[in-house]
């Protein structure tokens, strides 16, 4: 009884491995709005990121602009100096301004069901590059209307199971965690031969973080797919990057951690075993042999 109860706490762990890495991922990176602005901040230097606000404020500006044959030269002008600001700390703290506010409205969409998208607003990137364009008295810089401009990043009604999921780890915080250790606990004590149980454990959480890699996979190709047509996939693309950057480490330690366990749960118990001394020779009892054989 317990050799069943101990194997069916092990396979049951390969489920609970990805299930509590996403909760707590959920918990610390959707949950947290101040790690979600970290985590985030990098993005500012990020070229995917910086061209798509650079292109994004630029097609704002051109329809007030009307020079003629020389269009296209004031739009390289404009994206040349927008580009340039997006370089300096200013656009760095306007970035997590930005931030902040898609954290709120990632939080609606995953949590409480409210609205459909999660968009990076540009309208405090507009500002700044306007004050500071405007400064350097960069052409046709006081026309950037400062506008509700965005980046969508994310598209709830192409979730579909993802958004049920997460909705519901996200309730459960750091808990499914905290319960796969355990199981993993009792499935070591329960086994009768412990050493098999260990690379059962080990093994099982392998597996588990396998399945995390692809289900981190999985919905990237979802979401992504899922965006508008004149969305900026490059920079959207990024932004899921970085955002679930640490369940991709997770996976990978908990890979690395399991086959290692499994190891030396293998090698370790064989190495121990003290070597066997091959059977003793019987001994021929005296007179046996015949008389000229020896």
């Amino acid at each position: 009884m317990r050799t069943y109860l101990s194997t069916a706490l092990i396979v049951l762990l390969a489920v609970l491995t990805p299930l509590s890495a996403i909760a707590a991922w959920a918990d610390l990176e959707i949950g947290d709005t101040d790690r979600f602005v970290s985590t985030m901040a990098p993005l500012a230097s990020d070229p995917a990121v910086q061209n798509a606000v650079a292109e994004r404020i630029t097609d704002g500006v051109m329809p007030r602009i009307h020079v003629g044959q020389l269009q296209d030269e004031v739009r390289a002008l404009l994206l040349e100096a927008v580009r340039s600001f997006a370089t300096t700390d200013a656009f760095k703290s306007a970035w997590m301004t930005a931030s902040r506010a898609a954290h709120d409205a990632a939080q609606q969409v995953l949590t409480s069901g409210g609205g459909n998208t999660v968009t990076i607003d540009l309208a405090p990137v507009a500002e700044r590059v306007k004050m500071q364009l405007v400064t350097d008295r960069v052409p046709f810089a006081n026309r950037i209307p400062v506008r509700h401009d965005d980046i969508t990043v994310l598209r709830a009604n192409g979730l579909g199971v993802w958004r049920d999921v997460v909705q519901g780890l996200l309730e459960a915080g750091v808990w499914p965690a905290v319960g796969t250790v355990g199981v993993m606990a009792l499935a070591v004590l329960l086994a009768v031969r412990r050493r098999y149980a260990l690379i059962g454990v080990g093994l099982s959480a392998a597996v588990g973080a396998v399945v995390l890699a692809v289900a981190v996979a999985m919905a990237r190709g979802t979401i992504l797919g899922n965006l508008p047509n004149d969305s900026d996939r490059s920079a959207a693309r990024a932004i899921y990057d970085v955002l679930t950057g640490s369940l991709r480490t997770t996976s990978w330690s908990v890979l690395a951690a399991g086959l290692v366990l499994a190891a030396g749960a293998w090698f370790g118990d064989r190495r121990r075993r003290p070597p066997q001394a091959p059977p003793a020779r019987a001994r021929e009892p005296a007179g046996s042999r015949l008389p000229g054989l020896s």
